[in-house]
C-alpha cells in the first residue's frame, strides 16, 4: 500500500468574505476543522496544515490532534502557490502521493478519499498521476497528486494553486464521479455563507 499524506490549505486571506472565514463556527467547530477531520478519519499521514495570518488560532483549534503538523507560510499574501510549495516541501520523501485539501470545504466525506485512494491503487500502474473528484459533473477537491509531480510545484506562482500542473498532465488525470454536488461546496462570499447555514444541518450531524 502506498503512503499518502495530506496538505490542507488554510492560509487564505478571505478577501471576498471580509472576515477570516476558516475560523467561522459551524456546528461548534471552526470551519477549517472539517477538512482536518476528514483527512484524519481517512487515515492520511502525514497531514500538514498550512496557515498564514491566523496561524495561532489554527494551533489553538488543533491542540487536541497530535498527528497534525502546522506550517506557517509567512508569504501567504502572495497567494495559494506559496502554501502549496510549503506543503509539498514538507512532505517530499515522506509520501508516495498527497491530497490537496481546501480548508473552506466542510462537506467532503471520508468516502471521497477512500474512492480516490482505491482508484490510485488500481490505476497508477497504468500511468495515471492525478486523481480528482467530480461532484455532479463538476471537478473539485481534494486532488490527489502522485509524488512524481512534486518537483513541478516549484514552478507555480501567485494564486493559481496546482492548476497549471493539472493542465500540463491532463492526459494523466482521472476524474472519479460522485453524485452529490454539495460535497464540493466551498465558501467564498457572504451569499455562500448563507447557503452553508441552510444545508449544513444534514451534514454536520454525520460528522
Amino acid at each position: 500500500m502506498k503512503k499518502v499524506g495530506a496538505i490542507i490549505l488554510a492560509a487564505g486571506m478571505s478577501k471576498r468574505m471580509g472576515k477570516p472565514k476558516l475560523l467561522l463556527s459551524l456546528g461548534g467547530k471552526p470551519l477549517f476543522r472539517y477538512s482536518v477531520n476528514t483527512a484524519t478519519a481517512a487515515g492520511l499521514k502525514p497531514i500538514v496544515l498550512i496557515g498564514g495570518k491566523h496561524i495561532e488560532e489554527l494551533r489553538k483549534h488543533t491542540s487536541d490532534l497530535t498527528e497534525i503538523e502546522i506550517i506557517e507560510n509567512r508569504d501567504y499574501e502572495s497567494g495559494m502557490a506559496s502554501s502549496l510549495k510549503a506543503g509539498i516541501q514538507a512532505l517530499k520523501g515522506r509520501t508516495d502521493a498527497v491530497f490537496v485539501f481546501l480548508a473552506d470545504q466542510p462537506f467532503v466525506p471520508p468516502i471521497v478519499i477512500t474512492k480516490l485512494l482505491e482508484s490510485y491503487d488500481q490505476y497508477r500502474k497504468e500511468g495515471v498521476r492525478i486523481f480528482r473528484p467530480k461532484y455532479n459533473n463538476v471537478l473539485g477537491h481534494p486532488v490527489l497528486f502522485d509524488a512524481e509531480l512534486f518537483d513541478e510545484f516549484e514552478q507555480i506562482q501567485g494564486d493559481e494553486g496546482g492548476k497549471s500542473i493539472v493542465q500540463k498532465h491532463y492526459s494523466s488525470l482521472m476524474a472519479v464521479p460522485f453524485e452529490n454536488s454539495e460535497w464540493g461546496f466551498d465558501i467564498d462570499t457572504t451569499e455562500d455563507l448563507l447557503k452553508l447555514k441552510r444545508i449544513a444541518p444534514k451534514y454536520i450531524k454525520q460528522k
